[in-house]
């Protein structure tokens, strides 16, 4: 009887073009889908997941924008603070104890100069950034104080006129005002050492600062601006970027 031959086996069959560019698009769909979930919690998230959705979001609201103004907008992870090890709610009440165990303790420091914030607070309205200014009013003393950076009820000349006479600690405000101040002078990131983003908050309609183009817009448009995306991660006068 003739002895049984060994079946030689199988080669592994190459992934042809096709099948590689159908396991990209699932990848991508998988990852878009996860990222336009609502529920989840962005400021849980770690510096590159936090990067790559700042990515996703400013293609989706703003999908001309050519590779070169895209790269101009790109916020990296290193730019991005790890508060993982916070394991509390993220809320109004819990925001100063944040900053004090995340930031340290010299809060009501303030320069010797005007509107000359060391951390600046980032919300989505007005109204929300009235809140977040109730909220650290502990950190306010008779030298330091926090300014409002926001339109509600302040006309930008107003506002102007306040960063021109007011030492400040803290600023609290939405990104486009920011923005503006910024660009005019009047508030100077001069010693900024911390960009805190009130990513938690999702409003009635479950939107958070990152899921309106109204809001995520300007939010990136101030992010890339030279004076503070050039010291992300910079050796000296280092600002940490924080998703609270």
């Amino acid at each position: 009887m003739a002895p049984l031959q060994k079946k030689r086996p199988r080669e592994p069959e190459e992934e042809t073009q096709e099948t590689k560019e159908t396991k990209k698009a699932e990848k991508k769909r998988r990852k878009n889908k996860f990222f336009e979930n609502s529920d989840v919690n962005i400021a849980l998230m770690d510096g590159k997941l936090i990067s790559e959705h700042l990515v996703h979001q400013t293609k989706r609201f703003n999908p001309d924008l050519t590779p070169v103004e895209l790269e101009d907008r790109y916020i990296s992870e290193r730019a991005i603070m790890d508060t993982s090890r916070w394991e509390k709610t993220r809320d109004l009440k819990s925001l100063p104890i944040f900053m004090e165990y995340l930031l340290g303790k010299d809060l009501k420091s303030v320069s010797k100069s005007t509107g000359t914030p060391h951390t600046l607070i980032v919300a989505s309205a007005g109204l929300r950034a009235a809140d977040l200014t109730r909220a650290v009013r502990k950190f306010q003393t008779k030298e330091a104080h926090i300014i409002k950076l926001f339109a509600k009820h302040i006309k930008l000349q107003e506002a102007i006129e306040n960063c021109q006479k007011t030492k400040t600690n803290i600023g609290v405000g939405t990104p486009q005002r920011i923005s503006e101040l910024l660009d005019d002078g009047a508030l100077k990131a001069d010693e900024l050492r911390t960009i805190i983003i009130d990513a938690s908050y999702i409003d009635q309609k479950k939107r958070g600062i990152l899921d309106m183009r109204e809001t995520l817009i300007p939010l990136v448009e101030l992010l890339s601006k030279p004076l503070v995306r050039d010291r992300f991660g910079a050796d000296e006068k280092k600002i940490d970027l924080v998703f609270y």
